[in-house]
């Protein structure tokens, strides 16, 4: 089954139709008779999606959606509101309870069974970045972004700039959005300047057969619009085209004439879905940078550069090229925590990564990898380059003392630096570099080795030049 929905009608001739257009579409269905039914059922199922009749004995079904919205266990399940009356007032009640959709009856199966796909997509998406972002927040690798809701931006296109800004016009008085006209041009250009709206009304029809669907689907595939709302605006709301744009990626469909009321509480909703959709996904960020990220001095973790620097080697074995490992120690770093605390130690770990970060490349690969070590992979790097940057970088971080926290003191700060070459072998096989002159020389002879052997070496040289006398580099040709 590809999803349990929940149909809700006090007539069991309804119920057992709807169920068997659901099952030729393997879904499985659950099934209530009245709200309080409906309300036990969607606690205790979870089921996917709702089919919820207006008419219902005792609690109205619009009285059911509100309470569904309101409970924390329900609120995401989407709800589709069915009906046998056009009535303008319930389908405003309905879209204001949280309703997703309002559909007349007799349904339309090609249309019902394209917004269902529609719905059940957007809550699977949603599900994934809610599940990941909760991961990441249970690891204590970031919190969820307030809900803080700004006006949204609407851009409309059509076929002229003339019914657009009748659309416009027509909204305008009903929302607290910023709504403007946008050619399909200036749409997936981005050139209409600045943020990228956060709904766009497309209209179905803009003077060529299929033109409005075919924005809707280069819309969905543009990087910066794949993640607004796509609402489609049509003549006939049971045509072929409606099922197509809703399987395409639309994420509404509205028919002309519209009614501008509840036109704004559909676009509202788009809007809230798309705007928690967006928090998710900042949320997912966050988690993502916080798990790679060192927080104290903002470089990346141990983890990620062990990740990064097997990529460095990978890349260089494919272009035949050298590549170079640092492993940097700041000497007589517990001295400095014993004397002045561990607070002026945090503020030396931050301005030696502010100074270190200041003489790399963005493409270069820095990061903390322990206590006080830092670990930094140069790609495409010869060793007379790799031996200039390590001076370079011992010079910058002892060229002036520390000021520490209260700025009534300073302490001074070197480092000892490891330094080893990872090449490639005719046969592919990636060794550390011999390498000769170094400053502290060790001349073990290396067999093959992998990346981690690499950095074995340069960790050998690190150690060499602490036992050596400190703040000075050292070059090896020793692996594991």
């Amino acid at each position: 089954m590809s999803g349990r929905i929940l149909v809700v009608d006090d007539l069991a001739t309804n119920r057992a139709l709807l169920k068997v257009k659901l099952r030729a579409a393997f879904h499985e269905c659950l099934q209530a008779a009245d709200g309080p039914s409906a309300l036990e059922i969607a606690r205790r199922e979870r089921p996917a999606l709702i089919l919820l009749d207006v008419m219902l004995p005792g609690m109205s079904g619009i009285e059911v959606c509100r309470r569904l919205r309101n409970d924390p266990q329900t609120r995401d399940i989407p709800v589709v509101m069915i009906t046998a009356s056009g009535d303008r007032e319930r389908r405003l009640q309905a879209l204001a309870a949280g309703a997703d959709d309002f559909l007349t009856k007799p349904l339309n199966d090609v249309i019902l069974r394209a917004r269902i796909r529609s719905l059940l997509r957007a809550r699977e998406a949603e599900y994934e970045l809610r599940l990941r972002a909760d991961t990441f927040q249970a690891l204590g690798f970031g919190d969820m972004p307030a809900e803080f809701e700004p006006p949204g931006r609407i851009g409309l296109i059509a076929g002229d700039t003339a019914r657009a800004a009748a659309w416009r016009a027509m909204l305008a008085p009903h929302l607290k959005d910023s709504i403007e006209v946008l050619s399909p041009a200036a749409a997936l250009s981005g050139s209409h300047g600045g943020s990228v709206p956060d709904l766009y009304m497309v209209a179905a029809d803009m003077g060529a057969h299929g033109s409005g669907l075919r924005l809707v689907a280069d819309l969905r595939s543009r990087l910066q619009s794949r993640h607004s709302a796509i609402v489609l605006v049509l003549d006939d709301p049971a045509c072929e085209t409606a099922a197509n744009a809703l399987d395409m990626g639309a994420s509404d469909l509205l028919t002309l004439p519209f009614d501008a009321q509840e036109t704004a509480l559909r676009l509202g909703l788009q809007i809230r879905r798309k705007r928690r959709a967006d928090r998710l996904r900042e949320a997912l960020q966050n988690g993502l940078e916080m798990a790679l990220i060192d927080p104290l001095t903002g470089l990346h973790n141990r983890r990620y550069a062990l990740s990064r620097l097997k990529r460095i080697a990978a890349r260089s074995q494919e272009n035949a090229s050298v590549y170079a490992v640092m492993l940097l120690d700041l000497d007589r770093f517990k001295a400095i925590n014993d004397m002045h605390g561990h607070a002026a130690g945090d503020a030396v770990l931050q301005a030696v990564a502010r100074r270190l970060r200041a003489c790399l490349r963005p493409a270069d690969l820095l990061a903390r990898i322990g206590g006080e070590e830092f670990l930094v992979a140069i790609p495409d790097c010869s060793l007379e380059m790799a031996r200039g940057v390590a001076e370079r970088l011992r010079n910058v971080v002892g060229c002036e003392p520390v000021t520490l926290p209260g700025g009534d003191s300073t302490v001074s700060v070197t480092i000892s630096a490891g330094l080893a070459m990872g090449a490639v072998r005719p046969m592919g096989e990636v060794v550390p570099a011999p390498v000769r002159g170094a400053f502290c020389q060790l001349d073990t002879e290396l067999p093959g080795a992998s990346a981690q052997a690499v950095l074995a070496s340069a960790d050998a040289a690190l150690l060499a030049a602490k036992t050596e006398g400190r703040n000075q580099v050292n070059v090896s040709a020793s692996a594991a």
